[in-house]
């Protein structure tokens, strides 16, 4: 009889997930997705409820479960039921007690906006709750001493990877945007040296090319940062120091509030370093004529 034992704690179980994903079916590493990014629900819902939310059959939540080591899905809820002990209210808790702090459900087209406000609310709440400060000192020394700062982010990520090309400039660091247009963004990339830096923003479904350029530049051992939506996506390994943003569903698509907010605060922090001002950093103003 095998003397295996499954993990106990949080944190070893997201160790063993990790460790194994690569090797995992494409339905496992949906499921290892859903457990990694919503730990609060997988501590309160049904199986069957988890699987409806991740368009997958109970039953395969438990081969997963057993897969690991656990006799079943309860006995690996367990684990997160343990965390969830000592953890904040998950998203779902978070964007009710907002709606109702807002006033409740409202009808017609202002209630687009406040369902989408109270959404982007908790993801912020979250943001704050789970970024690491060590994380955000070293991703702000890196941009410090990088002799040009890279940028790479398509689809809906293109907008943070603009955001910090304007705000970097401003702040007077030479910048580049590996822009798709024309095709070059691939070529753009192959002059980053070890003295330079890659900052990639980048979301399921991964663009292929933004996966491929990151590949590529961490072979040739520049640093790299990336703000993505799980420690399990393709940056992870890849990443010098990554921010994991999960994204939670929304009715019509996702925030990019956090992800914003986030690539916002890396900029503050650069400019307080360069400025030798860490109570009122500020960006230049650009004035028209």
């Amino acid at each position: 009889m095998s003397a295996y034992r499954p993990p106990e704690t949080y944190e070893d179980l997201i160790k063993l997930i990790h460790d194994r994903y690569d090797d995992m079916s494409k339905s496992y590493q949906k499921i290892a997705l859903y457990l990694t990014q919503n730990p609060n629900d997988v501590a309160v819902l049904s199986v069957n409820a988890i699987g409806q939310k991740c368009g997958i059959h109970a039953s395969s939540f438990v081969r997963y479960a057993q897969s690991l080591g656990y006799k079943g899905f309860k006995e690996l809820q367990a684990v997160f039921q343990r965390r969830l002990s000592t953890a904040a209210p998950g998203f779902d808790a978070r964007v009710r007690a907002l709606e109702s702090e807002l006033g409740g459900a409202k009808e017609g087209d202002l209630g687009f906006l406040a369902d989408l406000a109270a959404r982007d609310v908790a993801s912020l709440q979250d943001l704050l709750a789970n970024v690491n400060a060590a994380d955000m000192a070293a991703a702000a020394d890196l941009l410090e001493r990088s002799d040009t700062v890279y940028l790479l982010g398509q689809l809906r990520s293109a907008p943070v990877a603009e955001l910090l090309r304007y705000v970097l400039t401003m702040l007077g660091k030479r910048t580049v945007l590996l822009d798709p247009g024309g095709g070059l963004a691939t070529h753009m990339s192959k002059v980053m040296r070890p003295t330079d830096l890659l900052f990639v923003v980048s979301f399921r479904f991964y663009a292929i090319e933004v996966v491929n350029i990151t590949e590529e530049t961490a072979r040739r051992n520049v640093p790299i940062i990336a703000i993505t939506d799980s420690t399990l996506s393709p940056y992870a390994k890849l990443a010098r120091i990554l921010f994991a943003v999960p994204e939670h569903e929304y009715t019509f698509s996702r925030s990019l509030a956090a992800p914003m907010c986030l690539a916002q605060a890396l900029c503050v922090a650069l400019a307080a370093r360069l400025q030798k001002n860490s109570s009122d950093p500020r960006i230049p103003v650009v004035t028209g004529t």
